[in-house]
């Protein structure tokens, strides 16, 4: 395996040199009033084109795969959020902004981009991966909030009506208004998805920015320190661990194919940094966002250098069963 291949990819280093900018430069008066704005007009219009970008016909015929569906499902919404509760009450260490975060990375949705690319690579099944993924992202409007109160009710975040109502208006009205909007803008949508892809990490790095920005001010390096960020990669990497062997291991129990078990793989193990980040400014207003989204920023990167391996993994295995079937034929 390269050692390229373990190389953080390119918008990891663009959150990184965020974050050292608002530890440098953080934003502060008039500046970060206005900045605030236009991340949340940039947010809106993010997850309006989520939206748009989602043919119908793709969701109809993903749908019909319930039973694969609803295993990502339960690795997404249960056993995930399981495990990082389990973390919360019984990994000391942690100051309690972290653990929340932990928390708040479980009840989080599939990404959408890296689940297909790498159920790409692996030789899945993509149809299934693209509807599992938004499928995943749509239920997260709604079930992320829900799960973050229920699970986080005796910890001193208080998730209110307010953030609630916030996280419909900003994200879920614009969520609809694209997917009404779908078989007009989708086909110009995606095909300047390469364009509209630097918008969406611009309002990631924009949220990212403020949030620690904020925090730096408040004294979030001095609450930090190396040995709590030495176990939170410990903790992480053990809850990935657990995770991409249990979705592994439950699929091949219940008789999936090699095509739907890279598919459930690729997209029951991740969790969306695109979706946290807008959310969690919401959810935990007043609290100590940065803290809070620290874990699902390290997550990040876990999944992807772990992915990375496994799809090419299983994409070796695929090339070998495919020169045997050719050699056979001729």
């Amino acid at each position: 395996m390269s050692l390229a291949r373990l190389r953080p990819d390119n918008f990891t280093l663009a959150i990184a040199a965020a974050v050292v900018i608002a530890s440098v430069l953080p934003a502060q008066g008039a500046v970060e009033t206005i900045f605030s704005h236009m991340v949340d007009v940039a947010i809106a219009l993010l997850f309006f084109m989520h939206g748009a970008k989602i043919s119908r016909d793709a969701v109809v015929a993903g749908l019909l795969h319930w039973r694969l569906h609803l295993v990502i499902l339960a690795s997404t919404f249960v056993l995930f959020p399981l495990l990082a509760i389990a973390i919360r009450a019984f990994v000391p260490g942690l100051p309690d902004e972290l653990l929340a975060g932990i928390v708040y990375l479980g009840v989080l949705p599939s990404t959408v981009q890296s689940s297909i690319a790498f159920t790409s690579i692996a030789r899945g099944n993509i149809a299934a991966a693209v509807v599992a993924a938004s499928l995943s992202n749509f239920l997260g409007i709604f079930l992320t909030p829900i799960l973050t109160g229920v699970a986080l009710q005796t910890s001193g975040v208080v998730i209110s009506e307010n953030a609630i109502v916030a996280i419909v208006v900003q994200l879920l009205l614009p969520f609809l208004v694209g997917q009404l909007l779908q078989p007009w803008i989708g086909p110009w949508i995606r095909r300047n998805a390469k364009v509209l892809g630097y918008f969406d990490r611009g309002s990631i790095l924009g949220v990212v920015y403020l949030a620690f920005g904020h925090a730096v001010l408040g004294g979030l390096w001095h609450r930090v320190t190396p040995s709590m960020l030495v176990l939170l990669l410990a903790v992480l990497a053990a809850l990935l661990a657990v995770v991409l062997a249990s979705t592994r291991g439950a699929v091949r129990v219940l008789g999936f194919s090699r095509e739907d078990e890279i598919a459930i793989v690729m997209c029951g193990s991740k969790k969306s940094l695109a979706s946290g980040v807008p959310m969690a400014t919401i959810l935990f207003a007043g609290h100590d966002v940065s803290l809070v989204i620290l874990p699902l920023m390290i997550f990040h990167q876990m999944q992807l250098m772990a992915c990375a391996v496994i799809a090419q993994h299983y994409a070796a295995q695929e090339r070998p069963a495919e020169g045997a079937t050719a050699g056979r034929t001729g």
